[in-house]
Order: structure tokens, then sequence, then C-alpha cells
């Protein structure tokens, strides 16, 4: 089964910075979207960031010019850097692995990570 292997998270005080993680088999990594998620509990999980396997980058607009995403390729990783976090921003983050059509073996087929707490207190 494909695994999508999830790093950092933690608490931070508003105004901090927090790194994200999301490691990749490489033949996922090489052909799917990619990027994080979040959820607060009672809530619809939301779209954070994604970058593409051409490197084209969505973000949502509560996080743009605050979040950056980019893939680390030599180690089949994707990272999000998360700058002047705000307590709203607090939430589980889970990695998303999108595949479209069969370009990882499958039909259309989203994997996702374990999740990681991101909280922001003060």
């Amino acid at each position: 089964q494909v695994n999508l292997v999830e790093g950092g998270g933690g608490s931070v005080q508003p105004g901090g910075s927090l790194g994200l993680s999301c490691a990749a088999p490489p033949y996922i990594f090489s052909v799917a979207t990619m990027g994080w998620y979040r959820q607060v509990p009672g809530k619809e999980r939301d779209l954070v960031a994604t970058i593409n396997a051409g490197d084209a980058k969505i973000y949502a607009g509560t996080v743009k010019d605050r979040f950056t995403i980019f893939r680390d390729k030599p180690n089949n990783t994707v990272r999000l850097q998360m700058n002047s976090l705000k307590a709203e921003d607090t939430a589980v983050y889970y990695c998303n692995a999108h595949c479209t059509g069969y370009v990882c073996g499958t039909g259309d087929y989203d994997y996702w990570g374990q999740g990681t707490q991101v909280t922001v207190s003060s």
C-alpha cells in the first residue's frame, strides 16, 4: 500500500513558523499532485496548498503570502514552510497525493498521510 510519511507540526506562538514535510514513493512523487489539507473537529477538510508534477502551485487565500510549498526532489519529499502563523491556522494537517487517471497505476485516487497537529496559541 502507498505510504505517505508526514513530519513536522507542533506548537508555536502567533507569528511563529513551522515546516511540514511529506515523503512519497518515487513513482507517486513524480506524477501526482501533492500538498496539504487541514481539518478541525466538526468541519470539512480544506485545501491549504498543492503543487503538481510540473511545479504549478495553488494556495488557499487564507495562507497565500504566508505559506510556501515546494518539492525537495532528491528526497521525494514535498515541504510546506509556514510563516506568520495565526491561531486560525490551528488544525490537523493531512498530506495528500492525488493521482489523475491511471498515472499511478490506478484510476483517479487520493492517498493520505496520517495527519500532524499544528497548534498556534499564546
